[in-house]
């Protein structure tokens, strides 16, 4: 079975080139890699062709957006979204295709960061547990092709929380899997706007988004805050 892995990229020329050669290597000859571009003005489409990656342009930005492009052009039954600073473990098409095999239609992955700081391994902690709340798009996203239109792909109209509620859609119709091993992400927007700071953000925008406040509200407050 071949695994489409899809990664939405705006101008992520230092970061894609490296990940592309690693998911390529790690792949056993079992993953196709596919860039989503929303319109970069770097050379993130002329290296990620150069690692090996096929390109898409997507006719909008947007992370929901591009994912949805790329699910829409891409070829097997088994998608992977994956951020551009995101690796998954060596052995992720083995974790994912033994998954499957277990019963489980989507799942992912533990979270950790490239950077050593201890508040940063205590968030990382709680992602072992099976609550919504710790569910985010860093830890990455295996999924079924039918399963991913059942629940109607990514909302395309959120540009934050699109991770949140997609699985929230999962988890209703269809077992669930978090794997017990980690993807390693970078923790660069921690350490530009400050480790604790950007903590403080993420859960407001989190209970903002429970509480169902307008979204293009809780868009605008994230944006202004990380400045």
């Amino acid at each position: 079975m071949v695994i489409d892995v899809i990664i939405p990229a705006i101008n992520e020329e230092k970061s894609l080139p490296g990940l592309i050669d690693y998911l390529i290597k790690n792949g056993e000859g079992k993953v196709r890699v596919v860039v989503v571009d929303g319109g970069s003005t770097d050379n993130t489409v002329e290296y990620s062709q150069s690692a090996g990656a096929s390109v898409l342009q997507s006719p909008e930005k947007g992370r929901a957006r591009q994912m949805n492009f790329g699910a829409q052009f891409s070829e097997s039954e088994i998608l992977y979204f994956v951020h551009a600073d995101t690796y998954p473990p060596q052995s992720f098409v083995n974790d994912i295709l033994t998954s499957i095999n277990h019963g489980y239609s989507a799942g992912c992955f533990r979270l950790s960061f490239d950077y050593e700081h201890p508040a940063l391994k205590f968030y990382c902690w709680f992602t072992r547990f099976d609550i919504n709340l710790f569910r985010f798009g860093d830890q990455t996203l295996f999924i079924k092709r039918g399963l991913f239109e059942k629940v109607e792909r990514f909302d395309e109209k959120l540009i934050v929380m699109e991770d949140q509620e997609i699985v929230r859609s999962i988890k209703k119709i269809s077992k669930f899997a978090i794997l017990p091993k980690n993807v390693s992400t970078s923790a660069r927007k921690y350490q530009q706007v400050g480790v604790y700071k950007l903590q403080l953000i993420f859960t407001c925008v989190l209970v903002m988004y429970y509480l169902g406040f307008d979204h293009q509200k809780i868009v605008d407050f994230y944006v202004r805050k990380i400045r």
